[in-house]
């Protein structure tokens, strides 16, 4: 059954809050909402499922987006073949980080963030994360580009940040010219 989410909006003050380490073993609600909001990013990158129950786009989403202060996010990625990659990540660190800094050219966007935000959000192009899997078994992954820069915006997210504080208010577009666009 599919579950849909009532996401926080922009002006809810629980997205500032920085969310709480997660303990393992996690419990089989928690299982059962990790895996019910995979299903949501992937019905919302489903068009016919998109339009049946009004979902907009997502590719990832952290726990404090439906109002559970934690520290654990999913990203639903699909693949050339039409199939979908889940990932699960529990207490997050980023640990190494390239030195290139990119953006996306089309903007950011977040379930959490209901409107067009013009601008650029500088992100590295290659990070190196540590986390949790849902079993509580440490793992280490090297992400680039449109991974790296989605595990980015919600690792802020657990850290009360939104994508739209990191542009510039006066200059939105400021020094676009000296990174490189995804």
């Amino acid at each position: 059954m599919f579950k849909n989410f009532k996401i926080l909006d922009e002006k809810d003050k629980r997205l500032r809050l920085i969310s709480k380490e997660v303990t393992f073993p996690l419990s089989k609600e928690e299982k059962r909402t990790i895996k019910d909001v995979m299903e949501y990013l992937r019905y919302s990158q489903i068009e016919k499922y998109a339009k049946k129950y009004n979902l907009r786009a997502g590719w990832g989403m952290s726990a404090i987006q439906i109002g559970i202060q934690k520290r654990w996010f999913v990203i639903v990625e699909e693949q050339e073949d039409g199939s979908f990659k889940n990932y699960f990540f529990a207490n997050p660190k980023i640990i190494s980080n390239s030195e290139e800094e990119i953006y996306v050219e089309q903007g950011e966007g977040c379930l959490s963030v209901n409107r067009e935000v013009p601008g650029i959000v500088l992100r590295y192009a290659r990070v190196t994360v540590e986390a949790y899997d849902m079993d509580g078994n440490k793992f280490t992954m090297r992400l680039r580009e449109d991974l790296a820069v989605c595990v980015q915006h919600e690792i802020d997210h657990l850290n009360g940040i939104l994508f739209i504080d990191k542009i510039d208010k006066k200059n939105p577009y400021k020094n676009a010219d000296k990174y490189r666009p995804i």
